[in-house]
């Protein structure tokens, strides 16, 4: 994060350095949530790599895979119920899948 420019975008960061287990283990996940005071269902993984979306749904996450050119799910692993081309496309149609109309 420091060296992407994108550090003002983000609240907080997490790093698996806290754990010593890395992505796809669900104990990345769940530490997370844990750190959020939220279940796993209530959290969204958004990535363009295979592993990441696979496992925060094996852990019980929601997933929005953004399939860049030359990246692809993994068979083996549940499909994302978000798919896009790119960030823009992915997050329009998240706030599409939740975000209900005021009535």
């Amino acid at each position: 994060m420091k060296y992407s420019n994108l550090q003002q975008y983000f609240e907080r960061n997490f790093s698996v350095d806290a754990i010593r287990k890395y992505k796809p283990a669900s104990e990345a996940y769940r530490m997370v949530a844990a750190e959020l005071g939220v279940q796993t269902h209530q959290l969204r993984m958004i990535a363009a790599h295979a592993w990441d979306v696979g496992g925060a749904m094996r852990a019980g996450c929601a997933a929005a895979f953004i399939a860049r050119s030359g990246k692809a799910l993994f068979p083996l692993f549940p499909k994302p119920d978000i798919l896009g081309k790119d960030l823009s496309e992915v997050s329009e149609a998240i706030l599409k899948a939740e975000i209900v109309p005021a009535r």
